[in-house]
């Protein structure tokens, strides 16, 4: 990392290509496609980092029903409920059912 300037890019487009797709069927193409077309120079490497998901979905560890709801868990806490719907989407996805979105509003 270089000292008061932007870290040097860990980019890998593997990664990218495969995580593009897990993000797609957990968030919906839409969704996806709208927030990489936003990306500017300071937005970017985020994007690249949410989508080579390998840091936080690409292994086989913990499932992606536990990773949804670890996920939905956390974003209740830090109360941004806009980010809330469409992760419920994608939880929705990987297996969440209604009754266990109910449980995890009543723990946050």
């Amino acid at each position: 990392m270089k000292l008061g300037g932007r870290p040097k890019s860990t980019f890998d487009e593997d990664l990218f290509l495969i995580g593009l797709e897990q993000r797609k069927s957990k968030l919906g193409v839409d969704y996806v496609e709208q927030n990489l077309a936003v990306t500017d120079d300071f937005t970017q490497p985020f994007q690249e980092a949410m989508t080579a998901c390998g840091f936080g979905w690409g292994d086989d560890v913990i499932d992606a029903k536990s990773r949804s709801v670890m996920n939905l868990s956390m974003i209740g806490a830090l109360r941004k409920m806009r980010e809330w719907e469409i992760h419920c989407r994608g939880a929705s996805n990987n297996g969440v059912t209604h009754d266990e979105v109910h449980a995890i509003i009543h723990v946050t």
